[in-house]
């Protein structure tokens, strides 16, 4: 019965529903969207507090989102950990450097790939907090409230996906 717990793929139709229900279930008892970007911003302003002390707090942006770890903080953990669980689950875990479809395109420099993942992250932390919104706040939670930007953002996610998956895979 559990046993699509241990499949490598599900049914995206499956997935999607499943993630309707836990926008219901946030919106019900937190009364806020579903929303990861906001939590790495959090999370830079609490290592820069380690780091450099009670200064990052007195920035207004950090006063705005209150360095605290919260329920979307919470979530994030969650996805990791729920990632790395279903990876080992269905035996589909395993250390890889430089993907398939990379390496056939750019190669099997794993420096390239470190770099370029580290580079598209920063690009992609910088768009998503300019545009206020990630693709889970946006694709998921905003579309949900049926909001005209999300809906915008959403198309010019997959646009961005297509585009990436051409580079990458040619």
């Amino acid at each position: 019965m559990m046993e699509f717990l241990t499949r490598a793929r599900w049914s995206p139709y499956a997935v999607g529903v499943g993630i309707g229900i836990l926008s219901w279930f946030t919106f019900l008892i937190s009364k806020r969207p579903i929303a990861c970007s906001t939590t790495f911003a959090k999370l830079g302003g609490m290592i820069e507090t380690l780091l450099r002390g009670d200064r990052a707090g007195q920035r207004p942006y950090y006063q705005k989102l209150r360095l605290v770890v919260d329920w979307q903080m919470m979530l994030v953990l969650g996805i990791v950990i729920g990632s790395l669980l279903s990876a080992l689950l269905s035996g589909d875990f395993h250390w890889q450097w430089v993907p398939a479809a990379w390496e056939g395109a750019w190669g099997a420099r794993p420096l390239l790939r470190v770099v370029a993942a580290l580079l598209g992250g920063v690009i992609i932390g910088f768009g998503a907090r300019w545009a206020d919104g990630c693709t889970s706040g946006h694709g998921i939670s905003g579309t949900l409230q049926l909001a005209v930007s999300s809906w915008i953002s959403a198309v010019c996610f997959f646009i961005g996906g297509i585009l990436a998956a051409y580079v990458i895979l040619g």
